[in-house]
Formats: structure tokens, C-alpha cells, sequence
């Protein structure tokens, strides 16, 4: 049973994961959209969406920027995140971005999906 566990391992040691997690979550922030596996997506999506978040609440606040710093290592990055990316869904409450199933990868049969930003 899966009870109050709240995250995927992902088969990786806690720095390994938090390491591909935030990788993830810079090309997404950078691209607007990836192609990633299924579970890699899923958690990579909750950290975005708490990120965007943030940056949607605290507007321009320099501990804000710094909380999102903890995560994206690319200070141009955050600067686009709070710049052009969160006035973008200021309006909207929550699912910034979207997982779209995109078929079985050809070497190992896994399921991907592409993880992209909501556009509005």
C-alpha cells in the first residue's frame, strides 16, 4: 500500500532525484515544454507548479526569487520565470502546466509524455 508516501523515488539516491528534478524543471522553465517519462513528469510538474506558483504570489519580492533560486541554479532563468512566465498566469488558480501522453519510447518500451506549460 502506497499510504502517506508523498513522492516517486524515481530509482535514485534523494540527491540524484532532486538533481534530475531540478533539471527538469530548469528545461521546462526554459523551453515551455519537455519530453520526459511518464513519473518524471508527474514529479517534475509538482515542483513547477509550486515554483510558478511562488512566483505568481510574491511578485517581484527578493525573498520570493530567492526561495525559486533554491531550485533553479540559472539566475536568468528566474528572472524569466518572474518576468514573462508568472504575470502570464496571474490570473489563473493553480495548473500551470499539463502532462500529455505521448506513446512508448522505442529502446526500452517506457511510457513518455510531453510536460508543457499551459498556454493562456
Amino acid at each position: 500500500m502506497r499510504h502517506r508516501k508523498q513522492y516517486r523515488k524515481l530509482n535514485r539516491a534523494t540527491d540524484q532525484r532532486l538533481a534530475l528534478l531540478r533539471g527538469l524543471v530548469a528545461s521546462l522553465l526554459r523551453h515551455d515544454k519537455i519530453l520526459t517519462t511518464v513519473p518524471k513528469a508527474k514529479e517534475a510538474r509538482r515542483l513547477a507548479d509550486k515554483l510558478i506558483t511562488l512566483a505568481c504570489r510574491e511578485q517581484g519580492q527578493l525573498a520570493a526569487r530567492r526561495l525559486v533560486l533554491r531550485y533553479v541554479a540559472d539566475q536568468g532563468l528566474v528572472k524569466h520565470l518572474f518576468d514573462e512566465i508568472a504575470p502570464r498566469f496571474q490570473g489563473r488558480a493553480g495548473g500551470y502546466t499539463r502532462v500529455l501522453r505521448a506513446g512508448q519510447r522505442r529502446g526500452d518500451g517506457a511510457e513518455m509524455a510531453v510536460l508543457e506549460l499551459v498556454a493562456d
